[in-house]
C-alpha cells in the first residue's frame, strides 16, 4: 500500500467514525423518547480500502408496530366506554346508601305496607308520599344522568373528530417529506419517526391500518377498510348533537363520505376500536339501553298506581287514569308499551301533595284523578283496599320491554334490580376487558421498545469503539505524516 493510499484510508475512517459518533449521539437523545428508533450507519469499504457510510438505518419491526397500534385503539376504546359505565353508575351509587332505584322502590314498598296497617295514620301516609317522591326524583336524576353521558360522548367523538383531521393534516406534511427525501436518497429517519408518533396519536381517537408504497409512501385506512389518506387526507366529519335527549339520535362520523359510527340509510362500515368508537357505543348502546330500563320502571309505576273508573259496573274494560306517579300530559298515560323519555317526566300527583293543594287521604282512598276513580266512597279512616291493591300490582308479574335487556317478565322490583345487575356486569366486563388491553399495550410497547429502541449501554459500548478506531485512524496518520517528512528530508 502506498503512502498515498494509506492517508485515504486513513481520511475516510476518520470521517465515518465522525459520523457513527453523531449517529451515536443522536440515539441517546432520543433514548426516552417511545417513538424513536434505534438509528445505524451502514459502512461499506470502497477502493483501496477506504470506508463509508452508504446509508443510515433506522430499527424497525413492522408486526411489532402493527400490534401496537392496535392495542392502543382497543385501550382507548374500553376506557372510553369504562369512563361513560362509571358515569352511569352514579346513578345507583354505593349499595350501602340504598340510592339505587332498586333499592328507592323497596323503600316504597315498605312504606306502603306500614300505611296499609294502619290507614288512618296520618305520618305514614306522609312517609308514602316523600318516598314517592323520592323515587320520581331519582328517576327524574337517572334520566337526566343518562343525557348527560350521551352529550358528553358525542362531544368526546366530536372532538376525536377534530383531532383525527388535524393529524391527517400532519401527516400530509410529513409523507411528502418523506417521499420526496427518499426519492433524494436522503435521511429520513426523524421523519419516519415522526411518521410513527403520528400514526400512534391517530390509533387513540380511531382504528386504523396502513400500507406502505414504493419511496416510502403510506396509505391509512380506518380498521373497517375506509381510506383515511392516499396523497392527500380524506374528509372525516360528524355534526354535533350538543344535547342529546332521550328519544335523541346521535349522529354518524363519516370517513370519506362513509358513515363508520351509528346508524345509517346507506352502507355503513362500522369501526372496531379507537376513543370514537368506544364513545359511540357509550352514546348509542349502553347510555340508550340504560334509557330504556330508567323508563321502563317508570312506566311500570305508573302503571301500577294508576286508578280504575269506579262508576263502571261490570268495568268490562276498565278505564285507567294516572294515580299517584303522573307526567302530567294527557298523551302518556299506561298503555302496555314502552314510552320513550317517560323518566324526566314521571313525578308524584300534586292531588296527594299537601304543599301543592292536594290531599293525602286520597293516596289510602283513590281518586288522584277524579271523583269517578275514588275507592273508599264512604270515607272510612281504615280502608286498607286500595293500599294493598297498589302493592299487589307492585309485586305482580309484568312484561317490560325485551329491548331494555333486562328480566322481561318480572315484578316491577324484580325487574329493577335486573336493571342494576345489568349496568353492574357491564361495567365489570368492561373493566376486565380494560385491564387485559392495558397489559396488551404495555407488554407490546416494551417488546417494540425492546426490538427498536435505544439502549443506552449498548450506546456507550459502541462509542467506546468509535473512540478506538478514531485513535487509530489519528495514530495512521501521524505515521503516515512522518513517513513523509522522513522521505522528503532524504531528497534534499
Amino acid at each position: 500500500m502506498s503512502l498515498s493510499s494509506a492517508l485515504n484510508v486513513a481520511q475516510s475512517s476518520l470521517a465515518a467514525t465522525s459520523l457513527q459518533s453523531s449517529i451515536v449521539s443522536r440515539n441517546v437523545a432520543g433514548a426516552s423518547d417511545p417513538n424513536f428508533g434505534r438509528k445505524a450507519g451502514l459502512q461499506v469499504t470502497t477502493y483501496g480500502g477506504a470506508v463509508k457510510i452508504a446509508s443510515i438505518g433506522r430499527a424497525m419491526d413492522a408486526v411489532l408496530f402493527t400490534n401496537k397500534l392496535n392495542a392502543t385503539s382497543s385501550t382507548s376504546a374500553q376506557q372510553a366506554i369504562v369512563d361513560g359505565l362509571d358515569k352511569l353508575e352514579n346513578t345507583i351509587n354505593d349499595p350501602e346508601l340504598n340510592q339505587s332505584l332498586a333499592a328507592q322502590l323497596g323503600a316504597l314498598t315498605n312504606a306502603l305496607q306500614q300505611y296499609s296497617v294502619t290507614p288512618d295514620d296520618p305520618l305514614l301516609a306522609q312517609d308514602v308520599l316523600t318516598k314517592a317522591n323520592d323515587i320520581a326524583t331519582a328517576l327524574n336524576q337517572a334520566s337526566g344522568t343518562i343525557s348527560e353521558v350521551r352529550t358528553q360522548a358525542d362531544a368526546d367523538m366530536a372532538s376525536g373528530v377534530d383531532r383525527v383531521n388535524q393529524l391527517l393534516s400532519e401527516f400530509e406534511t410529513n409523507n411528502q417529506e418523506i417521499v420526496k427525501g427518499t426519492k433524494a436518497g436522503r435521511d429520513v429517519t426523524d421523519l419516519l419517526d415522526t411518521r410513527d408518533r403520528i400514526l400512534s396519536d391517530l390509533s387513540e381517537e380511531i382504528g386504523i391500518s396502513t400500507s406502505t408504497r414504493a419511496d416510502n409512501d403510506m396509505v391509512i385506512y380506518t380498521d373497517s377498510g375506509v381510506t383515511m389518506f392516499e396523497t392527500v387526507p380524506r374528509s372525516v366529519t360528524m355534526t354535533p348533537s350538543y344535547a342529546l335527549g332521550p328519544s335523541s339520535v346521535g349522529a354518524s362520523v363519516f370517513v370519506d363520505g362513509v358513515p363508520v359510527t351509528g346508524s345509517s340509510t346507506g352502507p355503513i362500515m362500522p369501526i372496531k376500536s379507537g376513543k370514537i368508537y368506544g364513545a359511540s357505543v357509550v352514546r348509542d348502546d349502553i347510555a340508550v339501553t340504560y334509557q330504556r330500563q330508567v323508563d321502563e320502571i317508570a312506566r311500570g309505576l305508573i302503571e301500577a298506581f294508576a286508578e280504575t273508573d269506579q262508576t263502571v259496573v261490570p268495568p268490562a274494560v276498565p278505564t285507567q287514569q294516572a294515580g299517584l306517579f303522573t307526567t302530567g300530559t294527557a298523551a302518556i298515560l299506561p298503555s302496555g308499551t314502552a314510552v320513550t323519555g317517560i323518566a324526566a317526566l314521571i313525578h308524584v300527583n300534586p292531588a296527594a301533595d299537601p304543599s301543592q293543594g292536594g290531599n293525602l287521604d286520597k293516596i289510602r282512598d283513590g281518586g288522584l284523578s277524579g271523583a269517578a276513580y275514588a275507592y273508599n266512597t264512604t270515607g272510612a279512616a281504615g280502608f286498607s283496599d286500595r293500599i294493598q291493591g297498589m302493592l299487589d300490582s307492585l309485586n305482580a308479574q309484568r312484561n317490560f320491554d325485551p329491548a331494555a335487556k333486562a328480566d322481561p317478565t318480572n315484578s316491577l322490583a324484580g325487574f329493577a334490580s335486573s336493571s342494576v345487575g345489568w349496568l353492574e356486569a357491564q361495567r365489570q366486563t368492561a373493566t376486565t376487558t380494560l385491564g387485559y388491553n392495558q397489559a396488551l399495550l404495555q407488554r407490546t410497547t416494551e417488546s417494540l421498545s425492546n426490538a427498536t429502541g435505544v439502549n443506552i449501554d449498548e450506546e456507550m459500548t459502541l462509542m467506546m469503539e468509535l473512540e478506538r478506531s478514531y485513535g487509530a485512524s489519528s495514530n495512521l496518520i501521524a505515521t503516515v505524516d512522518r513517513m513523509l517528512d522522513a522521505l522528503l528530508q532524504a531528497t534534499r
